[in-house]
């Protein structure tokens, strides 16, 4: 049971490092997923980890003291993260399940919305994702033909950030389509995504199984305890011995 209480430790600092990277890698792609209720499962994750961090102690003290209460307590808290966190792992697969519906719905907004010059806006996104993904355009480089900017510009070019890396003289013109990315960022977009969400599911999974083992392994200790022998008053010529 200590053991496991010290494995409890390590999965709260986890699963609140895999929420924290879910905000993280959200405010990335955030202009591509209007959805803020896909946070959900991350909110819960982080609040799972802190709650798993005291519950831990809880334990601890519990399992030194040998206290019964304390270790009914512990089992009872650990039962309600437990249920907790199959919830994560619902909510998981329902939110993986809508990113390419909501993907899809914002994309060709956000291309719309580029101008090239504005950091803060959807030109900052775009020029991110297509760097960080390698790719091109909603499906692949000739969507930008159909883009405000592109119209406006007239010089036959698409952002730099479609230039492949390891190219230094790209100047983005579509008459050099081999110096460009070819996939189109619709498709990365929505498997990174997805895949950020599965990591979610994942490790809600995994630290479930610890939680079932820490459970029945307190309530054999729990067990164990109420079938020590208790102590009894031995009473000789009426005084107590």
């Amino acid at each position: 049971l200590t053991l496991l209480l010290c494995l409890l430790q390590a999965a709260a600092g986890i699963l609140c490092y895999v929420g924290a990277y879910v905000f993280i890698t959200y405010d990335d792609y955030d202009h591509f997923f209007e959805d803020v209720y896909t946070l959900i499962p991350a909110v819960i994750i982080i609040a799972v980890g802190t709650l798993l961090f005291i519950i831990g102690l809880i334990g601890c003290c519990a399992t030194i003291r040998e206290s019964r209460c304390g270790l009914a307590t512990f089992v009872i808290i650990l039962l309600v993260v437990f249920v907790t966190e199959v919830v994560v792992v619902v909510l998981g697969y329902i939110y993986r399940a809508k990113v390419e519906d909501e993907v899809d719905h914002s994309i060709r907004k956000v291309y719309n919305g580029y101008n090239g010059t504005n950091p803060d806006a959807a030109s900052r996104a775009i020029d991110y994702v297509q760097r960080q993904l390698r790719c091109c355009g909603i499906h692949n480089y000739s969507d930008w033909e159909d883009t405000v900017w592109f119209k406006q510009t007239k010089n036959n070019s698409v952002p730099l950030s479609c230039c492949k890396a390891a190219l230094s003289n790209c100047t983005g013109s579509l008459t050099h389509p081999m110096d460009l990315y070819s996939e189109g960022c619709e498709a990365l977009v929505v498997k990174k995504l997805q895949d950020i969400m599965m990591y979610v599911i994942w490790a809600a999974l995994a630290f479930a199984a610890i939680q079932l083992l820490g459970m029945l392994c307190a309530c054999i200790v729990l067990c164990r305890r109420s079938r020590d022998p208790a102590y009894e008053l031995l009473i000789t010529g009426g005084t107590y011995a």
